[in-house]
């Protein structure tokens, strides 16, 4: 097989990477871009330029070092879409602050694991969001709150988290107020942010997100400056990005769809960010879309449907519309024809990644074939090596399946505290091996056809059923669970259960719902319960979780998604 033939692929390297760390960029687009705007938000009426957007960030970053932050300290944010969110990002960058994203979907046990697990310091929390008590929920965890002066706390089941940051204008014992942290800034706080940054190294650690994990348990992805921000750069180039940009983000800022493609993306082409509101909504999307004039849109399958299901689409103004990324889940072909049509998104392209790599590693361009951009995602990022490799490891031959594996300045740094997982992920050659089952045309087009690993994959959210099994493990009545996907017409696809109970024992599916609700995240609830006597397994005892789910979408009459 000659190389040509070969499912191996390099980006470009024409252009060096960025060599600098995220506070050195924005600060140079702050003096290049000043009076431009940098961010809009909608629901908060606010509406700031580069430089001042800039002022917030470094006077929020320098009252975080007032605080007795330093570099390397992990600070966490909880918190829907928000100018506060943005700001944290920019202001923790500058002050090597490393930035935790905590899922807004995340309830008790998963927050009590995220914190622990990478020893944070800090807490920026909202209130609440939808159906989640913030505020509540982190009193449940650390009743000590009630009794401690703000940036003091001595928290039984939190031992690392000291200091608590809330946003709003309420007060809350234990609790310092978002607004008043820049206030506490003083010079000698000022001159010490600058000379935290002038020190800070581009392949420094400077945000965690958590990806649900094969095991059980969350895993703390970590990321670099340069990983994240040679991402949003090169995301931006794929679409044709310039200053004249204006870039609705409808998705959330926690995970790298709206931080890194949405965030960094904007800042590193001099682009105006557009947040329409906390959560996706999608009337309300578009209406900034329209308000604000818009270029591009970004969003998951789910939020393009309901967009282009809205009974006034055509009310609104969308002709300012040129491109931004569907991704997230697999994207269904005529949906994708139907934004052409309907939405103006003539260049929309389609991107493929993991939050491990930062997370674009395929996206396809805005002068694509029509018909490469409707069924593939695209072709390599640049400065980034793909192969596609069968189970004993060695490269397929183009137009075969198997596992894609990538490498490059994008891979992360590993998952925080847990080096035996991060070995299990990154081989010896820096490959990281994704579990995504795909296939390389000649002209080196990818398409994801499947994964190896049993993910399910929810309205974009990242759904791992080890995780859930393990929390459904808990109730004292089950003796085995086994979750897995089923095709689905609004998420892409949803979770369903098969549990064994115990001996003796009833239960029903209200009952395993009500034990979810509070504890897990909405999107890992099944929504499709059933009570088994056993499981089909293999004559060498594994469970067979495909004939589960082939049972299940002949019993429910569920139809498989045609996609890209």
């Amino acid at each position: 097989m000659t190389a040509q033939r070969q499912s191996i692929v390099k980006g470009d390297k024409d252009s060096p990477l960025i060599n600098q760390t995220i506070g050195d960029l924005f600060d140079q687009a702050v003096v290049k871009y000043a009076d431009r705007d940098l961010l809009v938000v909608c629901d908060q009426g606010i509406r700031w330029t580069y430089a001042e957007f800039a002022r917030h960030a470094t006077d929020f970053a320098a009252g975080l070092l007032s605080l007795g932050l330093e570099p390397g300290d992990r600070v966490a944010i909880w918190a829907p879409n928000c100018a506060e969110w943005i700001i944290t990002q920019y202001a923790t960058a500058k002050a090597g602050l490393i930035q935790v994203n905590i899922n807004p979907a995340y309830r008790l046990s998963e927050l009590e694991y995220a914190l622990n697990k990478v020893a944070a310091k800090a807490l920026i929390t909202a209130e609440r969001f939808k159906s989640s008590a913030y505020i509540e929920m982190l009193q449940t965890l650390a009743p000590e709150l009630e009794n401690c002066p703000p940036g003091q706390l001595k928290s039984e089941k939190l031992p690392h988290l000291s200091t608590v940051i809330r946003l709003g204008t309420d007060k809350t014992a234990g609790c310092y107020n978002f607004k008043d942290i820049s206030g506490r800034a003083n010079a000698g706080n000022r001159a010490q942010l600058e000379a935290v940054q002038a020190s800070l190294n581009p392949d420094e650690a400077i945000n965690i997100q958590f990806t649900s994990g094969t095991t059980g348990a969350p895993k703390g992805a970590t990321l670099t400056h340069r990983n994240i921000l040679n991402n949003g750069y090169n995301v931006g180039q794929a679409m044709g990005f310039t200053k004249h940009d204006r870039l609705c983000i409808p998705v959330p800022l926690y995970h790298c769809f709206g931080m890194v493609m949405g965030s960094l993306t904007c800042v590193t082409h001099g682009a105006c960010m557009v947040l329409p509101g906390e959560g996706f909504d999608p009337a309300q999307t578009l209406r900034a879309v329209a308000d604000e004039k818009c270029t591009a849109l970004h969003g998951v399958p789910t939020m393009f449907i309901a967009e282009l299901d809205l009974p006034d689409l055509k009310s609104y103004d969308l002709s300012h519309l040129r491109t931004g990324i569907m991704a997230g889940a697999s994207c269904p072909i005529e949906v994708m024809k139907r934004v052409f049509a309907e939405m103006n998104m003539t260049e929309v392209t389609i991107a493929y990644g993991m939050t491990e790599t930062s997370p674009v590693s395929f996206q396809s361009s805005t002068d694509d074939p029509i018909d490469k951009r409707v069924s593939t995602v695209g072709r390599i990022h640049p400065h980034v090596e793909v192969k596609i490799i069968d189970g004993d490891g060695h490269i397929t031959e183009r137009g075969t399946e198997g596992e894609l594996c990538t490498r490059g300045y994008s891979v992360m740094q590993g998952y925080w505290a847990d080096p035996a997982q991060t070995a299990e992920t990154i081989d010896e050659d820096g490959w990281m091996h994704t579990g995504d089952l795909a296939v390389l045309d000649e002209e080196g087009y990818c398409n994801i056809v499947g994964r190896l690993k049993d993910m399910v994959i929810r309205g974009g959210e990242n759904v791992y059923p080890r995780e859930v099994e393990e929390f459904f493990y808990g109730h004292p009545k089950i003796q085995d669970a086994q979750v897995f996907g089923v095709p689905d017409e609004k998420y892409g696809e949803e979770l369903c259960i098969w549990i064994c109970l115990k001996p003796g024992e009833k239960s029903s599916a209200e009952d395993m719902r009500n034990f979810c609700k509070g504890q897990i995240a909405h999107y890992k609830i099944p929504r499709y319960v059933r009570f088994v006597d056993e499981f089909p397994m293999t004559v060498t005892g594994k469970i067979q979780k495909f004939r589960m789910r082939e049972q299940m979408i002949n019993d429910l009459n569920l139809i498989e998604m045609k996609t890209a």
